[in-house]
């Protein structure tokens, strides 16, 4: 699954346009490489966002086969970490 895709359907951005426009300002990296929004995600890659004030990280439990998931199941797919 693409990363832009990801970071929507994961609700981590509220948008997939979002998550694209993060990615193509590098604002996102995987496993500590700035990448695109075409970049694909596996289970175990670690996905780092950098906002201004603060950066975050998230680790990749499960990839999503349906569209969109709830809130109250997203911690079966990202964990985030310190």
């Amino acid at each position: 699954m693409r990363i832009d895709k990801y970071l929507n359907c994961v609700n981590i951005t509220k948008r997939r346009a979002v998550a694209e426009d993060m990615c193509k300002n590098g604002v996102v990296s995987i496993n500590g490489v700035v990448v695109k929004p075409a970049k694909d995600v596996k289970v175990g890659d670690i996905i780092t966002i950098e906002y201004l004030q603060k950066s975050v990280k998230y680790e990749v439990l499960q990839i999503p086969s349906v569209k969109t998931i709830s809130k109250t199941s997203q911690y079966e797919y990202v964990k985030e970490i310190q």
